[in-house]
């Protein structure tokens, strides 16, 4: 009786040792994997990281950095087709500069010499053309949408299909240019006369 009551003892001690070794093992081995699962969730967030940070910096960047010309003298420079948002060109000398085609909004050409510059095709929306000097210069199709003209001047211009929604002129400018006013912006559809509230 004694012997079998040992041998059931021993059994018992067996399996429970057993099972103390076993759920160690579990327990060592979740750990470890709880361990791998951190490292490479560590290594997924910083990859993730540093591709948004690069997107953020490169993908969104803007298309052009704003460029300062002021006072430069730039005559017959050849700017035709680029992109120049928000540059600056204040009081520089552009004279016969060719800016056909260039993507001119914000810009500011504050008391600029635009002397027969050709402007043909630009988007000038909401650019600076306070006190600058168009005269002669090539409008043909330039879209003026909310550009500040007050005391620029326009003597002689070619304004054939330009946009002047919401420029703000001088009156006296403006009788001038509804002299010279015809033609449709091939791109807003708008009467160059009605933008300007020709008569």
């Amino acid at each position: 009786m004694n012997s079998r009551l040992s041998d059931a003892c021993g059994g018992l001690r067996q399996r429970t040792t057993g099972s103390t070794l076993d759920s160690s093992s579990t327990e060592l081995e979740l750990i470890k994997r709880k361990t791998n699962h951190h490292i490479w969730a560590n290594i997924l967030s910083l990859f993730l990281w540093v591709i948004v940070s690069i997107t953020a910096t490169v993908g969104f960047a803007p298309t052009a950095l704003a460029l300062e010309y002021n006072k430069e003298i730039l005559v017959e420079a050849d700017f035709s087709g680029r992109d120049l948002t928000d540059s600056s060109f204040t009081k520089a000398n552009l004279r016969q500069s060719n800016f056909s085609r260039a993507n001119l909004n914000g810009v500011s050409f504050f008391a600029a010499n635009l002397e027969s510059a050709n402007l043909e095709g630009s988007d000038l929306r909401n650019a600076t053309l306070d006190s600058a000097r168009l005269v002669r210069a090539n409008l043909t199709n330039a879209l003026l949408e909310g550009a500040f003209a007050a005391n620029a001047r326009f003597d002689g211009a070619v304004i054939d299909g330009a946009d002047f929604t919401d420029v703000l002129l001088r009156s006296d400018e403006q009788k001038k240019l509804c002299k010279l006013a015809k033609g449709t912006n091939p791109i807003t559809g708008r009467d160059t006369r009605d933008t300007l509230f020709c008569p």
